[in-house]
């Protein structure tokens, strides 16, 4: 848990195409592949980038959509937006400060307030003229590290290096940033000699890292450059609008209906090669056997007969681009396996594309049982990654059409079938959705009433309600929710609450209450049919609880307050620079379910729970180890200094890792470097989750308090 918590750093990724030779025979395949690998990128090799007419077009019309339609009135576009853009485009590119100097950032600001004039204008060549000397630092800097390897380490030197890049100033002169990068280097090194590799292995692997970067960076194209640009102009308007590239919104609009139409497999870059790392489970590739995990793809062709196109040194979307297509069409894949690298043995595929559907994200049921007071209950789990609707086939009224909330009826009707005493639906890490299927969903567990409000730009409000009278599931609920319970989730578990219809459990959510419209930009540019400008993400509406409570900033506070690893003040909407504030308008009109008499007993008996329960007092002691590794900023470049410090920290880790074992059901390791060997993401029926056992006993003592409720009232009646 505290290793995924620790991933959650957002970061730029430089990646881009570029032609290298073919590899056309079994014996050039690994030399090719070398030949890429191992080329040193000077400022000569970078393309230039050359500025698309359409993105003059492109600009402007972003710029006029977010003034007349977004929600948010009080900016803009002058010189005061213009510099908060010019601080984000920066941000955008060198977030780590470790590229660019102080001189070089005074040297930009000439163009400080002009951005504001450059995106109405549809000038753009000033985010260019950034960006080329960004690209020609990135260069210099790596160009310095890989001669930095070739230097002699001195590692019983007591001296730290700052990781956390987070509010430090801008290098002063390239003496200063070279010192920063002698450090960098330094502790790269150290942290491959602590992953047990001799010095000459560390410095092997850490060439081939250097130069892996510069090639990504040398295949940087102008799309990207302007997409950098627009993302830095559209976050300063507010962080929930975004210029999608005609690409991104592609890629979009799949991750919404849960479909797309190609082979299954999920592919990612690795030096020069794009492997195969993952399979999707009923997928043409999986199907055919002829594909495997870890796979690596040479080259891509088209139809029965077309020409196999190397694909070698590619960045990783452009040969998703190539394999990618209309269903019944043919793919042919020239791969090779890991083993077979060696000696340069491929073998081509044919695999017919078809429409698939990503089941991973769709909802999952499972049931779990909660011995409590000498009774035994089965809870039936929802859980729910995303609110998603396949919107394509909805419109064409397809009535099979792909939707959270005909998929979660099918899984409340398989759950009463077997007879479970109460349905918690498990909305942890939930970023939202469908405002359509937020609003549907509840009403599977609601009489017909509203569900949420809506306010617009011009402040029109709109009750969006529930109008089917039936309910497909009328018993005990909980609502699981966290901090990356977002927007949509929200939605649900504040209707939830508000009807008082069930108990919300877990810890605040995160605080997204706007609503966002997607348009498409070829809307506007009907005079060049063919040409594709994008789409355009912004905020249009927020929404509002029933209450009348906007979600925004505070979120919905749980009825039943569950311990967490997440920092709340580093995630959520109010951590998010631009963000709306919160207020309120008038309630809806709908009937309220007062849940208070029960609440005090629950929630003392939740608290003794905690009090005495050892696995949430193994997350109190996962939180703090947590909490101590971010409020780290530096690292010791003394060598034995990080040993033992190392060796500290993984016998620390170990103690806790064999605590959450013992709770699965699983052996004790002797050491760390077990845990891999022995893991097994299929096993998730023993997994450790203290939070969804305690929503069951809180489920449980919910069910228990009411009986009793019930028993009291009948006596009182004879």
């Amino acid at each position: 848990m505290i290793q995924k918590l620790k991933s959650l750093v957002i970061f730029l990724s430089f990646s881009l195409l570029i032609g290298p030779a073919s590899a056309t025979t079994q014996e050039t395949v690994k030399e090719h592949a070398k030949l890429i690998s191992n080329k040193i990128i000077t400022l000569k090799d970078l393309p230039k980038l050359e500025i698309d007419k359409n993105y003059a077009k492109t600009s402007h019309l972003v710029s006029q959509l977010v003034s007349f339609y977004h929600y948010k009135k009080d900016f803009s576009f002058d010189d005061k937006f213009s510099r908060q853009a010019f601080d984000a485009y920066l941000e955008q590119l060198d977030p780590g400060r470790m590229y660019l100097t102080a001189e070089d950032v005074q040297s930009f600001s000439k163009y400080q307030n002009k951005i504001d004039d450059a995106i109405y204008d549809g000038d753009v060549s000033l985010a260019f003229d950034i960006f080329e000397k960004f690209r020609k630092r990135w260069i210099e800097r790596y160009q310095y590290a890989l001669h930095l390897l070739d230097q002699k380490f001195d590692f019983t030197k007591n001296e730290t290096f700052r990781y956390d890049r987070k509010d430090v100033a801008w290098s002063e002169n390239q003496s200063e940033l070279n010192e920063l990068w002698r450090k960098r280097v330094k502790n790269d090194v150290i942290m491959q000699l602590l992953n047990d590799k001799t010095l000459d292995e560390a410095k092997e692997k850490l060439h081939k890292r250097y130069i892996a970067s510069m090639r990504r960076m040398s295949q940087t194209e102008s799309k990207d450059v302007f997409r950098y640009f627009m993302t830095a102009v559209t976050q300063t308007v507010e962080p929930h609008t975004l210029y999608f590239s005609p690409r991104a919104a592609d890629k979009f609009n799949t991750e919404m209906s849960l479909s797309l139409e190609g082979i299954g497999a999920v592919l990612q870059t690795e030096d020069v090669d794009t492997k195969i790392v993952r399979l999707v489970p009923g997928g043409p590739a999986k199907r055919s056997k002829q594909l495997s995990k870890d796979d690596i793809i040479l080259s891509v062709g088209q139809g029965d007969k077309g020409p196999l196109q190397d694909v070698i040194g590619w960045r990783i979307d452009d040969v998703v681009e190539l394999i990618k297509g209309k269903a019944g069409s043919t793919v042919r894949l020239e791969v090779m396996t890991p083993d077979s690298a060696a000696n340069g043995d491929t073998r081509i595929v044919k695999i017919v594309r078809e429409k698939i559907k990503l089941e991973d994200q769709d909802a999952q049921s499972k049931i779990i049982e909660i011995k409590q007071n000498g009774k035994l209950r089965h809870f039936g789990v929802i859980e729910l990654p995303k609110f998603y609707i396949d919107y394509d086939e909805y419109v064409k009224g397809n009535p099979n059409y792909k939707s959270t909330t005909r998929d979660v009826h099918k899984l409340i009707d398989e759950l009463k079938a077997k007879h479970v005493d109460g349905i918690i639906m498990d909305l942890r890490n939930n970023g939202g959705g469908s405002l359509m299927e937020a609003t549907q969903l509840t009403g599977l567990f609601i009489k017909q009433g509203p569900v949420v409000q809506e306010r617009d730009f011009k402040n029109r409000i709109r009750v969006h309600p529930d109008v089917d009278p039936s309910i497909a599931y009328d018993g005990p609920l909980v609502v699981l929710v966290n901090r990356f319970s977002a927007s949509a989730s929200e939605i649900f578990a504040g209707a939830i609450q508000d009807y008082g219809r069930g108990l919300i459990v877990g810890s605040t959510t995160f605080g997204k209450g706007t609503i966002q419209q997607i348009r498409n930009l070829d809307e506007w540019n009907r005079r060049s049919p063919g040409t594709h400008l994008g789409q355009l993400k912004f905020t249009a509406a927020r929404f509002y609880r029933i209450s009348g409570d906007s979600t925004q900033i505070k979120g919905v506070k749980p009825d039943v307050t569950m311990p967490s690893l997440i920092d709340a003040k580093e995630y959520g909407e109010a951590s998010l620079t631009n963000s709306l504030p919160w207020d309120q308008i008038s309630a809806a009109n709908y009937q309220h379910t007062d849940l208070h008499n029960v609440l005090p007993k629950i929630l003392a008996n939740h608290k003794k729970r905690l009090d005495r329960d050892p696995e949430f007092k193994l997350l109190d002691e996962e939180y703090s180890a947590y909490k101590t590794i971010r409020e780290e900023k530096t690292t010791s470049l003394n060598l034995e200094t990080r040993r033992a410090e190392r060796e500290k920290s993984k016998a620390e880790s170990l103690v806790r890792l064999n605590k959450r074992r013992k709770f699965e059901g699983l052996p004790a390791l002797a050491k760390l470097d077990d845990e891999e060997d022995d893991n097994d993401e299929d096993d998730e029926e023993h997994k450790f989750d203290p939070v969804l056992t305690e929503a069951g006993r809180i489920m449980s003592d919910f069910i228990s308090i009411e009986q009793q409720t019930e028993k009291l009232a009948a006596a009182k009646v004879n």
